[in-house]
């Protein structure tokens, strides 16, 4: 398949001019025009882009890319050493941030809500003005705390923070992965019994205590593994291409 139209898919599909973001969405280093294998992971690194040259991919597609707003764009010390271990063997870097979290059938809030078990699965979490994340209801009643923390750490595959101060049963819960964490006001002012996100921040402790509800911090990386994995599996259905899902996991 052909590079550029594989982007222009991506662009259709993810729906990328439909939010402001914090960095360029879709072709971030150009590579190989023809693209028969495609590597997808969660984050750019070199030792990914490394990893993804022995298995011959000549495209790298992530959801953390390596250009960002704000950056000084100065080509320099690990920024160069990720450039080149792109350009000396021609691979063409993607990225896809906030449409890959906010997608309603491949992001990565509309597989966690669903796959967690919740109904009446709706959008919900503003950034930038646009919703990306989802909020829904556990069934039969809800479920008790330890019980849901555990069914959380179990889909997710990693162990979470908790701060437990909600009610005994958990039925409404919201989902936004990654660096969520501000949006624990939403979430209050919603209210719901639980909120879950990847990363957590000093204030978050005390201001649920506060406000009577569980958060739960289940890895900023272990958030967003569903999407871009999903994303390698519709490409490979949908395309000719070979695409392979390379974990480098950070424990964040």
């Amino acid at each position: 398949m052909q590079r550029d139209d594989l982007i222009a898919y991506l662009a259709d599909f993810l729906k990328v001019e439909e939010i402001d973001d914090v960095c360029p969405n879709g072709l971030q280093v150009e590579g190989k025009r023809e693209v028969r294998k495609a590597v997808v992971s969660v984050s750019a690194s070199e030792e990914l882009f490394q990893r993804a040259r022995v298995t011959k991919a000549d495209m790298v597609i992530v959801h953390h890319g390596i250009i960002w707003k704000g950056g000084s764009g100065v080509v320099k010390g690990s920024y160069r050493k990720r450039i080149w271990a792109l350009l000396e063997p021609n691979i063409s870097l993607l990225a896809y941030h906030l449409p890959l979290d906010r997608h309603e059938s491949i992001g990565n809030n509309a597989l966690a809500a669903h796959g967690l078990g919740l109904h009446e699965v709706r959008p919900f979490g503003k950034y930038h003005g646009k919703i990306i994340g989802f909020a829904g209801m556990l069934p039969d009643g809800g479920m008790g705390g330890p019980q849901f923390f555990k069914k959380v750490e179990d889909f997710y595959g990693n162990k979470s923070l908790v701060f437990s101060f909600g009610p005994e049963r958990i039925e409404r819960v919201g989902i936004i992965s990654g660096g969520a964490q501000e949006d624990i006001h939403e979430a209050v002012s919603e209210k719901m019994h639980a909120f879950i996100t990847g990363e957590v921040s000093e204030y978050v402790m005390q201001l649920a205590k506060e406000e009577h509800i569980h958060f739960i911090a289940a890895g900023h990386y272990a958030t967003e593994r569903l999407g871009i994995k999903a994303l390698g599996a519709h490409l490979s259905e949908n395309f000719d291409i070979e695409v392979e899902y390379i974990d480098v996991p950070v424990p964040v």
